[in-house]
């Protein structure tokens, strides 16, 4: 019975041993930010700059656009510093093609490595915005979105960029915003603050300064979102009429919280839908649904989207506006529509008045002549 007991102890013994010792070298087969990084530029076919990661202190924490030059590429600078290399073909925040193309010519966007700016540049085309070329510090971008994974862009360049001069940033620096470096493992409420640092980046050099201004003074209420839908007037349309200035006063009621509702969401909306708002008890109401073409746009709020999908990430979705919402009675909406209905003598509902109320169609009426909608 007591050699039993032994055995039973020194069996228990080993467990606990074999689980502590498991235990103890399970952080170390845990892959590290860096190494993730690596492995997408080697499975991609950049082996010395996936080799530099480290040193480069780059991570996949944080959202990231890297502008990949091949290895043949780089041996013709032999003594170049590949780690700063990377740092300096590396933005924070994500950049793909398409939104690259938007870009004022010469804009210029801050690297990770600090007080280096690249120059973004693009050909005109009379034929089609898709055929534009974009090139980085006057290197063409053959290989666009070669990887995006939400978090991680990877264009390829047709040649390197040198080393940036201390100056590149001197004339006309278009971003004062900028990452923390060093970085934790992403967790969700992390996660959204990342995410609105990219969109208020990717706003302030596309023409939306007032509403990136506006969002970092309400950053502390944003960043408690789990995800948003944003509906935006860019700073002509702020700074041009009467209504204008009172957007950024009311950017709460053009921010559908905890939502992220991209083009195809949006127009799959019934009319009379409500979209809850940051403001408690103020609702967006689809007045006019989408998907019926050109003659009939969507309209929420009376007023029409003018640009779907502007900036989007995982966690942001912008749509522009050229007004800003008025406020409505959602239940003195759904009234006027009841009151709109009449039924033909075979049975079928028609519209008996126009789709607007004569207040309204004026207000619509002076938007048009305005090139507001």
């Amino acid at each position: 019975m007591a050699s039993t007991a032994t055995l039973f102890f020194i069996l228990l013994s080993s467990v606990f041993i074999s689980t502590t010792s498991i235990a103890a070298l399970a952080p170390s087969l845990q892959p590290s930010p860096h190494s993730l990084f690596a492995t997408i530029l080697s499975n991609l076919g950049f082996q010395d700059l996936s080799s530099a990661t480290a040193d480069a202190n780059l991570s996949i924490a944080t959202p990231t656009t890297i502008f990949a030059t091949t290895d043949s590429s780089l041996l013709t600078c032999p003594s170049c510093s590949i780690p700063l290399l990377l740092q300096e073909h590396s933005l924070p925040g994500l950049y793909p093609l398409h939104f690259l193309r938007t870009l004022a010519f010469g804009t210029k966007i801050e690297t990770f490595a600090p007080n280096r700016c690249l120059t973004i540049t693009s050909t005109h085309s009379a034929t089609s915005f898709a055929t534009k070329k974009v090139f980085i510090n006057g290197v063409e971008i053959t290989k666009p979105d070669l990887f995006n994974n939400g978090l991680l862009i990877i264009h390829g360049l047709q040649g390197f960029i040198s080393h940036l001069s201390p100056l590149s940033c001197r004339v006309e620096r278009m971003t004062s915003l900028s990452y923390p470096r060093n970085l934790p493992p992403i967790a969700a409420f992390v996660m959204m603050r990342l995410m609105l640092k990219d969109a208020m980046m990717r706003l302030r050099i596309s023409g939306y300064s007032v509403l990136a201004l506006a969002m970092r003074v309400k950053y502390p209420e944003l960043s408690d979102l789990k995800s948003m839908t944003l509906f935006a007037l860019d700073d002509s349309s702020i700074f041009a009429g009467g209504s204008g200035h009172s957007y950024v006063a009311d950017l709460g009621f053009h921010v559908v919280p905890n939502r992220l509702l991209m083009a195809a969401d949006l127009v799959s909306l019934p009319k009379g839908t409500e979209l809850p708002t940051m403001e408690k008890g103020q609702n967006l109401v689809i007045t006019t649904a989408g998907g019926s073409g050109r003659l009939a746009p969507m309209r929420i709020n009376y007023m029409k989207i003018k640009n779907f999908d502007m900036v989007h990430n995982k966690k942001i979705v912008v749509h522009v506006l050229s007004m800003p919402f008025p406020r409505l009675n959602p239940t003195g909406f759904a009234r006027t529509e009841k009151s709109r209905l009449g039924v033909s003598e075979n049975g079928e509902v028609f519209d008996m008045i126009p789709p607007l109320s004569a207040g309204i169609s004026s207000t619509v009426d002076d938007i048009n002549n305005h090139g507001g909608v």
